[in-house]
């Protein structure tokens, strides 16, 4: 079996505008100056306490918990209204869909998204069905460690040269190659393409559609076989 694990914020679903409004609400309840939304999305897909961090000054203590904690709210209460929904990017759900009919993949979810977040999206979605693993930042250390790839292949009983990582930020590659796995960039999500080129990409995807054809390159090129 080969496991294809997907990031979730940025790959799966575009949740830029919820994540920054959350964001500047949080940042608000503290009476701190709101960080600019460039700043914002550059640290989607580390864990929450660690993209906070990395927002506040070096000397803020532990203000980057109480924010977190505001954060959960904000985003909580801005999932109750319909305009600020989280988006699929185009293909996506078709693509997943098709791999998970494969006989041969698993699917798993590897994401510095919280545990909740992930099972409101998936049950608004339908999704939920088509992942046998899914990490979260509830339970690792934050991307790039690779702990969260490492329990999907324990758990899937898979080895590195059978799975794929796909992520759209350079936290995704970084983590795929820590964990000696393929890392497949997705060149609609938060960091651009020259970024994740940098950090390690094996390859990059402009659209949904490209993601199978690219799956079975880059597994054919770790087990040796011309693709």
């Amino acid at each position: 079996m080969k496991l294809i694990i997907f990031d979730c914020d940025g790959t799966i679903v575009d949740s830029q505008h919820a994540i920054a409004t959350a964001m500047s609400m949080a940042f608000d309840d503290h009476g701190l100056a709101q960080p600019a939304r460039s700043d914002v999305i550059g640290v989607v897909g580390l864990s929450l306490v660690e993209a906070v961090q990395r927002l506040l000054p070096a000397d803020s203590g532990d203000v980057a918990l109480q924010v977190s904690q505001s954060y959960k709210q904000a985003f909580a209460d801005l999932r109750q209204q319909p305009h600020h929904h989280e988006q699929l990017f185009p293909g996506a759900a078709e693509t997943i869909v098709a791999l998970a009919a494969r006989e041969d993949y698993l699917l798993g979810i590897a994401t510095g998204k919280s545990r909740r977040g992930v099972e409101a999206l998936f049950e608004r979605e339908g999704l939920a069905e088509y992942f046998v693993t899914i990490q979260t930042a509830d339970d690792h250390p934050s991307k790039p460690h690779p702990s969260m790839i490492e329990r999907a292949m324990l758990e899937c009983g898979t080895e590195a040269l059978q799975t794929i990582m796909i992520g759209d930020t350079t936290y995704d590659i970084e983590m795929a190659c820590a964990a000696g796995v393929a890392g497949l960039g997705v060149a609609w999500g938060y960091h651009p393409r020259v970024m994740l080129e940098a950090a390690g990409a094996r390859s990059i995807v402009q659209e949904y559609a490209a993601v199978p054809d690219a799956i079975e390159r880059l597994l054919a090129q770790s087990s040796g076989v011309a693709a």
